[in-house]
C-alpha cells in the first residue's frame, strides 16, 4: 500500500511537471469569462464556473483548475489500487502505471470539463470500491461521498444521466452486478438526474437559458436537408436558391454541427435562425420542426445517426486542442520543454488506433466480458459497472451528439483503464483469493 501511494504521488508530481499550469481551451475561456461577469448560461457548465470561483485563490488563472482535476485523476487510480492491494499486491502496483497511457493522461494537461468529469467519476466509483468490504457491510459515507461525486459529474455533462445509473446502482449494490437491479433502478436514477439538473441550474443556481439542445436540433435538420434535398428548416432561405443548394450540397458535415453557425459558407444559417427580426432558435418552432422532420423522415434521420456514430468511432477524432501553442508570450505551456516533448509524442500517436474512440468502446466492452462471469464479486461487479457506464455513455453521443472530439469518450477510456486489473482480479478462483490474503 505504501508503494502505491508513492507511486501514485509520483505521478502527480510529475503530471505538475509537464502540464502545470494547464492550456485554457476555448470553452474553459467561456467557463472562466463568468468569473468576472457573473452570468451563468447553461451552454457550458455553469457548476464548473462555481468550482473555479472558489478554488481560484490557490492558484489564480488555469492553475487552480489544472490541480484540482490532476490531484481527482491520481486518487482515482490511487484508491482503486489501494483497493486491489488488499488482495493481490502485485497486481494494485500494476494498475498505477496504466494512469500514464497516453489517451489518458495527455488530456490532463487541457481545461475542459469532459477531463474534470471523467476524473470526478474515476474517484467515485474507486471510492465505492475501496470502501466495498467482503466481511462487513460498506459504510455509507463514502459511498455517499461518491453518489455526490456522481452528481457533479451529472452538473458538469447533463447527458452523463443516462450512464449514471450504472454508477449509482453500483454505489448501492457494490459487492455485486446484477443486472435485474440496475434495470429496476434505470428509470428512478435517470429522472432524479434530470431533477437535480433542473433543480441546481434553473432552481438554485438561476442559470440564463441558452439552449444548448437546440444545436441538436440545427445538426439533425440540416441532416434531413441534406438527405431529402429538402428544406426542413422553418424557415426560408434566399430567394434566388443559392442558399438551398448550400444546405443540400455542401452545408452537411456528419463530424459537426458547427459548419452551420461558425464555417463558412454556411454561418448563414444560425445568422437567420437567430435573427432579431425572426428568432427561431430556442423557440418551440425549432423542436416542432424537428418532430415533424424526423416523424416524416424517419430513416434519413437514422443514416444521419448512424454517419456520426460511425464518423465518432472509426474517424480521426479531434485530441488535444494546440492551435495558441505558437502564443509563447500568452500561453505558459509553450515555454515548457518537457510539455513540448509531450506534445511531439503526441503527434506521432494521434493518428493511430490509441486516438479513436471505437477503441476504446472495444477495451471497455472487453474488460466488461473479461470479468462478468465473476460479476457476484466486488472487483467483479466494479469492473462491469464502470466499463458498462462507459460504453453507455459513448454510444449516448449516437443521438445527442453533435461533434466527434476524442474528449467525449474520456469517461470510457478511464473506466476502461481502471476496470482492467480488477476485472482480471475477478477472474482468480475464490481459492486463490483466499490464498493471497489481504496485504
Amino acid at each position: 500500500m505504501a508503494l502505491v501511494c508513492v507511486m501514485a504521488s509520483a505521478g502527480f508530481a510529475l503530471t505538475i511537471l509537464i502540464f502545470y499550469p494547464g492550456y485554457l481551451t476555448r470553452d474553459a475561456t467561456f467557463v472562466r469569462s463568468y468569473l468576472q461577469t457573473w452570468h451563468l448560461g447553461d451552454w457550458q457548465s455553469p457548476l464548473m464556473t462555481i468550482v473555479w470561483w472558489l478554488i481560484d485563490p490557490i492558484s489564480p488563472g488555469t492553475g487552480s483548475m489544472f490541480l484540482l482535476v490532476a490531484a481527482l485523476y491520481w486518487l482515482g487510480f490511487a484508491i482503486a489500487a489501494l483497493a486491489v492491494a488488499r488482495v493481490s499486491t502485485g497486481l494494485a502496483i500494476a494498475i498505477v502505471p496504466l494512469a500514464l497511457a497516453p489517451p489518458a493522461f495527455m488530456f490532463l494537461a487541457m481545461i475542459w470539463r469532459d477531463i474534470l468529469f471523467g476524473a470526478a467519476w474515476l474517484l467515485a466509483a474507486a471510492i465505492i470500491y475501496f470502501a466495498t468490504d467482503q466481511s462487513r457491510q460498506s459504510h455509507w459515507a463514502p459511498r455517499g461521498l461518491a453518489l455526490a461525486l456522481i452528481g457533479f459529474g451529472v452538473l458538469l455533462r447533463p447527458n452523463a444521466i443516462v450512464a449514471a445509473p450504472l454508477l449509482i446502482a453500483y454505489g448501492v449494490w457494490p459487492a455485486r452486478f446484477v443486472w435485474k437491479r440496475v434495470a429496476l433502478l434505470f428509470i428512478p436514477a435517470l429522472l432524479a438526474g434530470y431533477g437535480l439538473v433542473q433543480i441546481v441550474y434553473y432552481g438554485i443556481l438561476n442559470v440564463h437559458r441558452e439552449n444548448p439542445l437546440h444545436s441538436l436540433l440545427v445538426f439533425d435538420l440540416g441532416a434531413i436537408t441534406h438527405l431529402t434535398r429538402e428544406n426542413q428548416f422553418p424557415v426560408s432561405w434566399s430567394e434566388d436558391g443559392y442558399e438551398d443548394a448550400l444546405l443540400i450540397t455542401q452545408c452537411y458535415d456528419p463530424a459537426r454541427w458547427d459548419t452551420y453557425w461558425t464555417r463558412s459558407p454556411c454561418t448563414f444559417v444560425m445568422l437567420r435562425l437567430e435573427s432579431k427580426d425572426d428568432v427561431v432558435f430556442g423557440t418551440p418552432r425549432l423542436a416542432r420542426s424537428w418532430l415533424r422532420a424526423v416523424a416524416t423522415h424517419p430513416l434519413a434521420y437514422l443514416r444521419h445517426r448512424l454517419a456520426f456514430l460511425w464518423t465518432f468511432l472509426a474517424g480521426a477524432n479531434p485530441t488535444l486542442e494546440l492551435e495558441r501553442l505558437h502564443l509563447v508570450d500568452r500561453v505558459p505551456l509553450a515555454r515548457n520543454r518537457y510539455f513540448l516533448g509531450v506534445v511531439a509524442v503526441h503527434e506521432a500517436l494521434k493518428s493511430t488506433v490509441l486516438f479513436r474512440v471505437g477503441t476504446w468502446l472495444a477495451f471497455a466492452a472487453a474488460v466488461a466480458a473479461l470479468a462478468w462471469r465473476r460479476r457476484a464479486t466486488p472487483p467483479g461487479a466494479f469492473a462491469i459497472s464502470v466499463t458498462i457506464s462507459g460504453v453507455v455513455y459513448l454510444l449516448s453521443f449516437g443521438v445527442f451528439g453533435v461533434a466527434t472530439d476524442f474528449r467525449y469518450a474520456y469517461w470510457c477510456v478511464l473506466a476502461s483503464l481502471v476496470g482492467l486489473i480488477p476485472a482480471l482480479l475477478a477472474r482468480r478462483s475464490p481459492s486463490d483469493q483466499s490464498r493471497s490474503g489481504p496485504h
